[in-house]
């Protein structure tokens, strides 16, 4: 199966909070944020921060490090450009190293409107959002 930018899956912020609160699923969750210089501000909660620079020579690395991972799920800001390019070439390196087998099953998404959209709801919530600075988001 040939996958690419317009058939890469989509999960909403409603999704993914869900996920992140519910406690049988942080173990199975990976997020993977690959905002550059536009990190600050804030997070979500248990991301990992892989600048977007950075992801041709830690691509083998992720695959590696989120192998388990029933759901990995990557975002930059808007989740148009870097969020998705990195998603699409997690799961080619993946498919690449691993194979697509049964035993490698893993579902990989992209975070519908990016951090944007994730602060403007989840912002404020602790439980969610990590370092997070409102100030820096009024201009968005």
């Amino acid at each position: 199966m040939s996958i690419n930018i317009a058939t890469l899956p989509r999960i909403t912020r409603d999704t993914l909070s869900g996920l992140l609160l519910s406690t049988s699923t942080p173990n199975n969750l990976a997020i993977i944020d690959v905002r550059d210089h536009d990190h600050i501000g804030g997070h979500i909660v248990s991301s990992t921060w892989v600048p977007s620079a950075t992801l041709d020579y830690r691509m083998p690395e992720l695959v590696r490090t989120l192998q388990d991972k029933e759901k990995v799920v990557f975002h930059c800001a808007l989740s148009q450009q870097r969020g998705p390019s990195a998603a699409l070439q997690y799961s080619r390196e993946r498919e690449r190293i691993l194979g697509s087998g049964e035993s490698h099953k893993q579902e990989v998404f992209v975070l519908e409107g990016g951090f944007v959209q994730w602060q403007e709801k989840y912002g404020k919530d602790v439980q969610l959002t990590e370092a997070y600075v409102e100030g820096i988001w009024q201009e968005y």
